[in-house]
């Protein structure tokens, strides 16, 4: 397949063309910057103009579409900037996607729509929690990925010529980040496991970009009519925490009842992503990090 990414040069991206690029299909990177260690085409396309992207869908003629450029970070911009920037963008890329008649489009939405670390206050609706649960958006960056899931039903509800999906992956670990590179939010992930607070604000989720990645090929290369529109999670097999959650949850959401959780299992549920394509994770802390890391955390290296 011809297969255009947007966003490649991000920290999901990356791992995006490098699984679909070993996969054999014919990959181009869309984003404003380069993406480090590609070796395929790679196109600086401006994704907030009306007809930039459109015309470039018209002369690739792709046969799929993966949209992940946006601000990839809450907070990380004003939130009307955000809020604009981020649903601009999807509606651009799935409105050409429609008017192409592109097979395949695949958005990616973010864990964040579900309202968890609301000032508010907040507590899940069940767990582990899987896609039937309730979305809360309460900032700019929740509330666009929300958007972009509405623009995704949207599109499948007007034709059937595009299979239309989204996936919202928990929060991502590029595959340096294993050996001490800070994460999106600036900690290394030891830090994040050694200091609960840190990762209790996401419910201690997370999945490796590689991962994330190779749900995007299945989703690709197996998605069809039924599918038309779903959104589905995508997480590591376990929690970004030493502790079991079913004692570590009520810390920090007091009341909630995590009894519904295994000895080491997340707080998302990723069954319908291995129900329906056959994917599951491949990687996780316990088996990346090196023995030091591991030994310095007191836990045994796998």
């Amino acid at each position: 397949m011809k297969i255009l990414v947007t966003g490649g040069a991000g920290r999901l991206g990356r791992s995006t063309l490098d699984a679909l690029d070993r996969a054999g299909h014919d990959v181009v990177c869309v984003d404003r910057a380069p993406a480090p260690g590609f070796a395929g085409r790679q196109a600086d396309i401006d994704l907030l103009h009306p007809s930039h992207f459109s015309d470039f869908v018209a002369e690739e003629r792709p046969d799929a579409i993966v949209h992940l450029a946006a601000i990839a970070v809450p907070f990380s911009a004003p939130e009307g900037v955000i809020l604009d920037t981020n649903t601009r963008l999807a509606f651009t890329v799935l409105d050409a996607a429609r008017e192409h008649g592109v097979p395949r489009a695949l958005a990616a939405s973010s864990p964040t729509v579900i309202g968890y670390g609301s000032p508010a206050g907040w507590v899940p609706d069940f767990l582990p929690i899987d896609e039937r649960h309730s979305t809360r958006p309460w900032n700019a960056y929740a509330l666009s990925k929300q958007l972009v899931e509405s623009m995704v039903a949207m599109f499948a509800r007007q034709q059937s010529t595009t299979v239309f999906g989204a996936f919202r992956a928990c929060f991502v670990i590029s595959p340096g980040e294993w050996s001490g590179e800070p994460t999106q939010q600036g900690h290394t992930v030891a830090e994040r496991l050694r200091d609960p607070a840190l990762a209790a604000v996401a419910l201690f989720n997370y999945v490796d970009a590689r991962d994330a990645a190779a749900f995007v090929l299945a989703w690709l290369e197996r998605a069809g009519q039924p599918q038309n529109g779903a959104v589905y999670f995508v997480g590591a097999d376990d929690a970004l925490a030493t502790e079991p959650l079913d004692a570590l949850l009520p810390r920090f959401l007091p009341g909630v009842d995590a009894s519904a959780l295994g000895a080491a299992a997340p707080a998302f549920s990723s069954a319908a992503a291995k129900r329906d394509f056959g994917w599951a994770p491949a990687h996780g802390w316990r088996t990346e990090l090196d023995a030091a890391a591991l030994a310095a955390l007191g836990v045994a290296a796998s």
